[in-house]
């Protein structure tokens, strides 16, 4: 069993799970097997909220493909405090701002299901 099985059950269940230290309760990503903060081996998966924001973006070409659209690549800060590297969606370059509030989302892409961020909806409450 590989370290991120877990992360990709939950993407295929439609959540995204995060590594909760069972010793600290630290949250981290991405996967890794020791707590970096106390060292313990004890962790269990912990459903993130789905929303955050962007921390930072660029615009990534693939080099080998370059009549591809490009991708808005994101760094997303969760609102549980930890950031994770993902696509942005549903929206084009020059509307994404630094500290923009996003949602999570998810997309099929080669057999395979991503988390992915867009713009958060307005609450409605």
């Amino acid at each position: 069993m590989d370290d991120d099985d877990y992360f990709w059950a939950g993407t295929r269940a439609g959540r995204l799970l995060l590594q909760k230290c069972s010793a600290c309760g630290r949250l981290r990503h991405p996967p890794v097997p020791m707590c970096a903060a106390c060292h313990s081996l004890r962790w269990a998966p912990h459903a993130a909220c789905g929303r955050g924001t962007v921390h930072t973006w660029i615009i990534s070409r693939h080099p080998s493909e370059p009549q591809a659209a490009p991708r808005l690549v994101a760094v997303i800060e969760l609102e549980e405090g930890v950031r994770l590297v993902s696509n942005l969606t549903h929206i084009v370059p020059a509307e994404v701002r630094i500290d923009m509030p996003v949602e999570l989302c998810f997309a099929e892409q080669d057999g395979r299901v991503l988390p992915q961020f867009r713009p958060a909806r307005p609450f409605e409450g």
